[in-house]
């Protein structure tokens, strides 16, 4: 039998379990005491039950007015991966089925079904769309701004060249840099700290029904495009691409709503919509459409939302998310085309352009037992850094300054990196190159350091990719695969909204093309372009160990799917490599920010758990007609956040107390604002019935309980619950095995999983926190730390 090696730590409440006189169970193996199961009855018509042994459960939908204004201020406890944090909340992916809902149900006709579906198609056609233009506005903005910067610096340059001064110029570069990176750094640091990273790891925890605050509201859409246009345009070692998906997972949030709720405007459509369930289908078509327009892939960009992204999947999901993706890929083809005064030309593969290959894949194979060599270093390195940043950087003012730091750091690396270069290559005719410099070259000829250095990341990748054999000398491929392999894991973890793509690409591409100069030494037929692109995939496959999706993505964007063999091969061998000594970089990430999340199966040594060990009690819950002043105590009561309420109801005249229901904290919280009582109902004859739709015009951010203004006359009503609870929430006996439990609580997407006894009474109530933090460790099963991170 596997043992725990971890026990579990009552941080938020030290005192909690002494006051209810029960103990931590013994999780090592040994024989498991039975919880105790106590019903405390109130004085009054209220009641409230409190059954067994108390636990970690979900948090107040939205942060009151103090927990918001300790935002800024440093964390309890710092972020680790031996923690999980009680302070992320669960999203609803299973549909609250209670009277209301069955009722409107039942009311809509055939056609009405319809329309909704023909909706669904409307609002992915409006998600590629707007995701299709951001990309352009990206681009566009991207190139514009770095073609001004790139040719003052190369004027200065060449000024300085002749009559001495270079320094003059390295200090322009620094100042530029430090410049765009100062703003970027600002808009993340002061305004919107989700926005930092690509934000692709709170995507897929929002997918996976994690609530990560803030993550798709428009203000952090704003911040995110502002902010990577000016990473990029700064000199970091940064790509736009990862941002794109997080971006579209945001427009797929707004759109779907109908509304915005930041800028208080409601168009009174799409309600149907609002509700987590519809939303999350919404928000994995606009990751897909995020990813079909950084690389034109609009398969590749379906298989990334199923394969990285979403944990929830559907066949009509599929061909709504394809279709979403189509129209990102049109939408910024013809942008661009005619930005480009090309509008017969729909040909651009996206934000990155990796051009045609020949089909000659013979000479790739040799390269399959290269293709992880460097992969591990950097995502150590990756991770060191994400690490020191998450624990010791916590000051907005302290955060800018590392930026800038980084920065200019890089500036004077790359700058020293081509002053000291001696590798000049002659100018060819049909030479692309957009920013060349001679610096000491000969007339004719150019700086080759310059070409992987003074670009732009995409434009060094298709260099990379494109420029014919001898364009690179191997030492200039070496330092320059050693300086951007460090300066990209220190980057990483910055607080700017910033992708980890490029850099991936553009490190293995070196490395790759390096690879293929030595093979092309020793024979004719060996094209470096074809290992750089080898060397690309292996290193981004690597990081990220993504296969099948990131085959497509590159397949669509080189034009040849004679390519998918040996990238597959590839893939396949870095993700092999990787995984046998540590997961890739989002989960990684996942793991430092101490998110609950819960992968596709339970660990494999957890069968001899059961619900009973696991769940949390004591539960707190509700008779059917409820005490108004008694909900207001629960909601009010800041020790015990729950968001899931068990309805329970008395039989045969004693304490016997069963199962009757479910109702939720937001839910409660409608029926307070909107004075649904029992004795108010009787006295006004004309009063509004609620309806679904109130339900729906006050989510996502429902009103603290501490706005709610209950007299005390008030408290003393009676609410009925009955209409408006779930009366079949999902439940499951006592002795059912953890991987059961969470095989039933994953596939379904809940949010609370009640545990009942042989007579249907409650015993206790299973969270997403009661089950993610059991994971396989290397000394077998092991239970992470439940923390207020």
């Amino acid at each position: 039998m596997a043992n725990i090696t971890k026990k579990v730590s009552w941080s938020s409440r030290p005192d909690e379990t002494g006051a209810t006189g029960e103990t931590t169970p013994l999780l090592n193996g040994s024989e498991q005491p039975r919880h105790s199961r106590q019903v405390e009855l109130m004085s009054g018509e209220g009641a409230i039950f409190h059954i067994g042994r108390h636990g970690a459960g979900d948090l107040e939908e939205e942060m009151t007015t103090e927990e918001v204004k300790s935002e800024g201020r440093p964390k309890e406890i710092p972020h680790n991966e031996k923690l999980l944090s009680l302070k992320f909340e669960s999203l609803d992916y299973d549909n609250i089925e209670n009277q209301l809902f069955l009722d409107e149900e039942r009311r809509m006709s055939y056609m009405g079904f319809r329309c909704l579906e023909i909706s669904r198609w409307v609002i992915c056609a409006l998600i590629g769309f707007l995701t299709g233009l951001i990309a352009c506005f990206i681009d566009i903005v991207v190139e514009q701004v770095a073609k001004v910067k790139y040719n003052v610096i190369k004027e200065n340059i060449e000024t300085f060249t002749e009559a001495g001064g270079l320094s003059i110029s390295l200090i322009l570069w620094a100042v530029l840099n430090c410049s765009f990176v100062i703003v970027g750094a600002i808009l993340v640091a002061f305004f919107e700290p989700i926005a930092a990273g690509s934000g692709i790891p709170q995507i897929k925890c929002y997918l996976n029904g994690v609530k990560i605050p803030r993550v798709v509201r428009l203000k952090t859409l704003v911040v995110k495009v502002c902010g990577v246009i000016c990473s990029v345009v700064g000199g970091l070692a940064v790509g736009k691409e990862g941002p794109m998906i997080h971006s579209g997972g945001v427009v797929a949030a707004g759109v779907s709503q109908g509304r915005s709720t930041s800028l208080k405007r409601d168009f009174k459509i799409f309600e149907y919509f609002r509700r987590d369930t519809e939303k999350r289908d919404f928000v994995s078509a606009g990751a897909a459409a995020g990813v079909s327009a950084a690389f034109g892939a609009p398969v590749g960009g379906v298989l990334f939302s199923l394969e990285e992204g979403a944990s929830f999947w559907n066949q009509m999901l599929t061909w709504r998310i394809f279709f979403a993706s189509m129209i990102s890929t049109f939408t910024l083809n013809f942008v661009l085309s005619v930005y480009h005064k090309k509008p017969g030309e729909l040909s651009n593969p996206g934000l990155i352009n990796f051009g045609r290959f020949e089909s000659d894949v013979g000479d790739f194979f040799t390269s399959i037992f290269h293709s992880s060599t460097v992969l591990q270093a950097e995502l150590l390195l990756c991770l060191m850094s994400a690490v020191l940043f998450c624990r010791y950087v916590h000051r907005p003012c302290l955060q800018v300054m590392e930026a800038t730091l980084v920065a200019a750091v890089t500036a004077a690396v790359s700058f020293t990196m081509i002053y000291f270069s001696n590798d000049c290559q002659p100018l060819a005719p049909d030479n692309t190159e957009v920013y060349q410099l001679q610096l000491f070259c000969a007339d004719g000829e150019y700086n080759s350091m310059a070409t992987a250095f003074f670009n732009t990341p995409e434009k060094s990748v298709t260099s990379l990719f494109h420029d014919q054999p001898g364009t690179y000398n191997p030492l200039t491929l070496g330092l320059f695969t050693l300086t951007y392999f460090f300066l990209a894991c220190w980057t990483y973890g910055l607080a700017v909204s910033a992708g980890v793509f490029i850099p991936s690409l553009l490190i293995g591409a070196a490395w790759g093309r390096l690879c293929g100069i030595l093979l092309f030494w020793c024979s004719t037929w060996a094209d470096p372009g074809k290992y750089a692109l080898i060397g690309a995939a292996a290193q981004l496959g690597g990081i990220v160990r993504m296969t099948l999706s990131l085959t497509v993505i590159l397949v669509e964007a080189t034009g040849n799917v004679t390519y998918g063999l040996p990238i597959m091969l590839v893939l396949m061998t870095s993700k092999i490599v990787g995984d046998y000594f540590q997961e890739g970089l989002y989960d990684i990430h996942i793991k430092l920010q101490s998110v609950p999340f819960l992968h596709w199966e339970a660990p494999a040594t957890s069968h001899w758990l059961t619900a009973r060990e696991v769940m949390s009690s004591p539960v707190t819950c509700l008779n059917k007609i409820e005490k108004v002043g008694t909900i207001v105590d629960i909601l009010s009561n800041t020790s015990t956040n729950h968001n899931g309420f068990p309805v329970v109801v008395q039989v045969m005249e004693g304490d016997v107390v069963i199962l009757c229901g479910l109702i939720l904290r937001s839910q409660l919280i409608v029926l307070l604002k909107h004075k649904v009582f029992v004795e108010l109902a009787r006295s006004r004859l004309t009063q509004r019935k609620l309806l679904l739709k109130d339900f729906r015009d006050a989510y996502p951010r429902f009103p603290p309980i501490q706005s709610i203004h209950v007299s005390q006359d008030e408290r003393e009503c009676m609410m009925d619950l009955t209409e408006f609870m779930n009366p079949t929430p999902y439940t499951v006996p006592q002795e059912t095995s953890l991987p059961r439990v969470f095989k039933l609580f994953r596939a379904l997407g809940l949010r609370h999983l009640v545990v009942v006894d042989d007579e249907n009474r409650v015993v206790g109530l299973v969270s997403r926190k009661d089950l993610a933090r059991y994971h396989l460790g290397k000394h077998g099963l092991e239970e992470l730390h439940l923390a207020q991170t």
